[in-house]
């Protein structure tokens, strides 16, 4: 198969359904999992410097997405993460960070690159100092890929209330390591 696909802005609002759908793939969601994050993508969609990347087929079909936005210590997910990262000594990490949202790509495209290019595309893009993602806390091709870029684990074993499995929050200063070719 040749590969190739083009990475740039995306209107993730009028995607979202397809969005929804590759990070059903790459994430094993079910369909009221994805019922119940649709109005999440939009309302995140709506802060203040928000940002979205997608993955494109020649053909115009989206195999991957990343979008984020500027650390609100308000929000949600911020103060779930904030007593973790405080008593690791990282809770300066929450200040004048960009957070990844989600970075999702089609299984049939892994390996290929995509995920890497949206990650970095997207936070070279942004005024912010920082990045913090989340992601599940197993040992898995995304965190080797988040390592690779820099991030390294401010908190393990962190519990969010509608997620069975813990997570480890990430942080990376931008921009992003690149690879030595």
């Amino acid at each position: 198969m040749q590969y190739d696909v083009v990475v740039g802005p995306l209107d993730l609002a009028a995607r979202v359904d397809e969005a929804l759908a590759v990070q059903a793939l790459a994430f094993g969601l079910t369909d009221d999992e994805v019922d119940v994050r649709r109005p999440l993508v939009l309302r995140h969609l709506a802060v203040p410097g928000a940002r979205a990347l997608g993955a494109t087929t020649a053909e115009g079909r989206l195999v991957g997405f990343v979008y984020g936005l500027p650390n609100d210590r308000t929000h949600w997910w911020s103060t779930v993460v904030e007593p973790y990262l405080r008593a690791g000594g990282n809770a300066e990490w929450l200040h004048e960070a960009f957070v990844i949202t989600e970075l999702h790509v089609h299984p049939a495209h892994h390996g290929h690159g995509t995920g890497r290019r949206l990650i970095t595309e997207l936070t070279d893009a942004v005024p912010q100092p920082r990045s913090l993602l989340s992601a599940l806390d197993t040992e898995s091709p995304a965190r080797h890929l988040y390592r690779s870029l820099g991030y390294r684990d401010l908190a393990r074993g962190v519990h969010f209330p509608s997620a069975a499995s813990p997570y480890a929050v990430m942080g990376a200063p931008l921009p992003l390591r690149r690879r030595s070719d």
